[in-house]
């Protein structure tokens, strides 16, 4: 007889206790900050919290009205489309042709539980095992989670601040091999706040094209953009790529509602069909309230969105400044979404309260400690040597949780 297994994880050889497919995913590194930010925060430490990745404004209140009157509506008490609300999928696609001038009907329009699942979705449907991904870096940290649970191979290739973190036309071409299928595009970026420009993101569809690539482009920031910059749907510069294009977005970001969750994907009517055959075993309809409420955001003006990008706006200028005065700190200007992506490179390797700094991990783990800050180590987002913020936070908390970063970085020797 072999021995029972127990509960502290361990298992036999032939009988793992949890899948490798599984096992294999790693944490999200910014929800892992924002958790424990908000633990200390609970436990009475002043933390100030530069993790997370959402707005710090409310829903509008229209929206919020919406989803109330959804809710007193019996019609929105049962099952519906697994593909989403019909209204909610026309709607998407008016949004889509307003915002970025691309035509879809709303058979291209499959409404996800969040942006992340239509992440998931889209390597899902077009990632067989084995096909490589070109995965520009830094990334956000579920893209390579969500390539590698499809059985893709991720293939990072690297940009940095010299370039402001945007990858080239050649960088893409020379990490091509026969096994190449898809590349992941993102613009404006996150981690970054980089903003692809329309030349380039015509030059990279071009060459997508000429190769029979498929590309899949996140743009749930294209209302954040600064400085004159313009969010660019690859699709709208390069139409003959509507075919191998997948789009992702949502509400999230634009609508302050990353807890409604509420995204799509836009693509191609067979890859939407399969994608949504996928959804109906997986999840069913994305909850109907919110739904509702996305359909009276996508309907709405963009008011609110734009206050909130002049906030936005404001803050980033603010935090470029006081990261930018601080020594061994390197902070790029941002054109879009509400992050920046300093370089603390000059800080590896000197010590820091009697410890010698060995990478961003401990780095990030000092700041905590020592100041009371949360921030994201660039390991997370494929880069070491970097640290991520979030500007998506109040005026006074972002000035006194840099300041107080900045006392205690004027300690490293």
């Amino acid at each position: 007889m072999g021995t029972p297994e127990t509960t502290t994880g361990t298992s036999t050889s032939e009988h793992p206790r949890i899948s490798k497919r599984i096992g294999g995913i790693a944490e999200s590194a910014t929800l892992a900050v924002d958790a424990k930010a908000k633990a200390l925060k609970a436990a009475g430490r002043p933390v100030i919290g530069f993790g997370a990745g959402e707005p710090d404004f409310p829903t509008p209140g229209a929206i919020v009205s919406a989803a109330q009157a959804a809710c007193a509506d019996p019609k929105n008490h049962r099952y519906t489309p697994a593909a989403g609300l019909p209204e909610l999928r026309e709607a998407v696609a008016a949004k889509t042709k307003r915002d970025s001038g691309y035509e879809v009907t709303a058979a291209q329009v499959l409404i996800t539980n969040g942006g992340k699942q239509a992440v998931y979705q889209a390597f899902a449907t077009i990632v067989d095992p084995g096909d490589e991904v070109l995965l520009p870096a830094p990334y956000w940290t579920t893209y390579p989670e969500a390539i590698t649970l499809a059985g893709g191979v991720p293939v990072q290739v690297t940009a940095d601040e010299s370039t402001d973190y945007l990858v080239t036309v050649e960088q893409l071409e020379a990490a091509r091999t026969p096994k190449t299928k898809v590349l992941l595009l993102c613009s404006p970026s996150n981690p970054t706040g980089s903003v692809y420009t329309r030349e380039q993101i015509t030059a990279i569809g071009e060459w997508a094209l000429e190769h029979g690539l498929w590309v899949i482009t996140d743009e749930i920031y294209e209302h954040l953009v600064y400085d004159g910059a313009e969010s660019v749907s690859l699709p709208v510069a390069v139409p003959a790529m509507a075919d191998r294009t997948i789009v992702l977005n949502g509400v999230a970001k634009t609508y302050a509602m990353t807890g409604w969750r509420v995204g799509w994907l836009i693509g191609p009517t067979d890859v939407v069909k399969a994608a949504a055959n996928l959804q109906s075993h997986l999840t069913s309809n994305v909850a109907n309230v919110s739904q509702r409420a996305a359909l009276e955001a996508v309907s709405g003006p963009l008011d609110a969105a734009h206050e909130m990008r002049e906030a936005f706006d404001r803050r980033r200028r603010t935090i470029v400044d006081l990261l930018s005065a601080i020594p061994g700190v390197e902070c790029p200007t941002p054109k879009g979404a509400f992050y920046v992506y300093p370089s603390v490179k000059a800080l590896i390797g000197k010590e820091l309260r009697g410890v010698t700094i060995a990478d961003t991990v401990q780095l990030a783990a000092l700041i905590l400690e020592h100041a009371e800050v949360a921030v994201v180590p660039g390991e997370a987002f494929g880069t070491p040597g970097y640290l991520r913020l979030s500007y998506a936070l109040g005026d006074d908390d972002l000035k006194t949780g840099v300041t107080r970063m900045a006392e205690l970085l004027a300690e490293v020797k």
